[in-house]
């Protein structure tokens, strides 16, 4: 096996470990929060440093994986996230609310900063092994690497629920943090050599992207995630577990199955789009958000106007999914076509600093329109987030066009 390869297959595969514990730990916060009371607005707050640190990582994270290499950032990552999975499984309950609302905020913090780490060292992998100008290939890859991770991400909800019902919150937290020790024992053996270093010195000025296809595509990249994360952190579990009266392991098993369904789709996105022809552009990235925002106005009112509003979300939702799935494909392609190889970590940073911001949106208006209006302003607000990433989209260019590559 060719060597970057390996070290590719090698990052790859820690980068799945870690995915399970994520997925995992955010159905055991929300469900287990859930249970001891916490309001919806409360539950998004657990959440808030979670998604506010990842728009920090990215941006730092890329400077410092282009001047240490992808190692340095992989292996930091692995070991926040054990740390941060062993200290939750100490909260207690009965401290005063304030306290373990902050205790929690901290926790998912560090974890916030695990995943984006570990993220940003897979995701730019794929950049650095494929060769430039091979269109085609980099787009299977990527497609494959981000539809597998979201799979086992759908997988780790499901193990959240079961887990949290089988050994309680706290025996779940250490159970995670001792397997994905074990994994980051085995890549520190295992991964030799440097990978994802720039070949020139990397100034700290040059973490904030200077091409104008990277700042498009992030800008539309925010709405697009926030959009999701608008029904999908708090509204869409609450709305199963409270309307739909739906038990921990139903709430799990359904989360994990929307995931799941999406990373097949996203690793499926090339064959779903060869009939396009070529490879994809700001064109197609377009055409694929109209759709979205018609799948989500059409939910929308079918819930307000009471047409078996259970079966219309649920299965609605599954629709969105599929749609959503392959608009995150193109856009995990355009920001590795619209970047150097030697540069891809700065450019991937910016770019999910920007999904980052998204999410982190997404998750604070989840709570807060959900507590206001339901899962109907959920979506209604989703759909306008999807309009501005269309809007934004309009100054993609095509990948066999003039790049403004950086």
């Amino acid at each position: 096996m060719n060597n970057d390869i390996r070290k590719y297959v090698l990052v790859t595969g820690a980068y799945w470990g870690f995915t399970l514990t994520d997925g995992a730990l955010r159905m055991l916060v929300l469900l287990h929060f859930h249970g001891l009371g916490y309001s919806p607005f409360d539950i998004a707050l657990l959440f808030l440093f979670y998604e506010f640190f990842g728009i920090v990582t990215n941006l730092i994270g890329g400077w410092i994986a282009a001047r240490a290499g992808l190692k340095v950032t992989l292996f930091a990552g692995l070991a926040l996230q054990v740390i941060a999975l062993s200290a939750l499984s100490l909260f207690d309950p009965a401290w005063p609310a304030v306290m373990g609302v902050a205790y929690v905020m901290a926790l998912q913090a560090l974890s916030g900063i695990a995943k984006d780490l570990t993220k940003l060292s897979s995701k730019s992998a794929v950049k650095v092994v494929v060769p430039d100008g091979e269109h085609g290939t980099l787009f299977k890859w990527v497609a494959v690497l981000t539809g597998s991770k979201n799979a086992l991400k759908g997988i780790g909800f499901f193990m959240g629920g079961a887990l949290l019902g089988w050994l309680g919150f706290a025996g779940a937290l250490i159970a995670m943090a001792s397997g994905l020790a074990i994994i980051l024992l085995l890549t520190v053996i295992s991964l030799p050599g440097d990978l994802g270093q720039a070949s020139s010195k990397v100034k700290f000025s040059q973490i904030l992207s200077k091409s104008a296809d990277i700042n498009w595509l992030s800008g539309a990249r925010f709405f697009l995630f926030g959009s999701r994360d608008i029904w999908f952190v708090v509204g869409l579990p609450l709305f199963l577990a409270v309307t739909m009266g739906w038990g921990h392991l139903q709430v799990g098993g359904y989360m994990a199955a929307w995931v799941i369904a999406y990373g097949l789709v996203q690793a499926a996105a090339p064959k779903l789009l060869k009939r396009s022809g070529g490879v994809p552009g700001g064109s197609l990235s377009r055409r694929w958000i109209v759709m979205l925002i018609l799948v989500t106005l059409a939910i929308s009112v079918a819930v307000q106007a009471d047409i078996a509003p259970g079966l219309s979300v649920v299965f609605g939702l599954l629709i969105f999914g599929f749609v959503f799935a392959v608009n995150s494909a193109i856009h995990s392609y355009l920001v590795l076509a619209y970047s150097r190889s030697d540069h891809v970590s700065l450019n991937v940073g910016f770019y999910y600093m920007a999904n980052a911001g998204g999410r982190l949106v997404g998750t604070l208006l989840s709570g807060l329109m959900y507590q206001w209006g339901g899962l109907i302003l959920c979506l209604s607000v989703s759909a306008a987030f999807l309009m501005a990433s269309w809007l934004l989209s309009l100054a993609l260019p095509n990948v066999t066009g003039e790049l403004q590559k950086s």
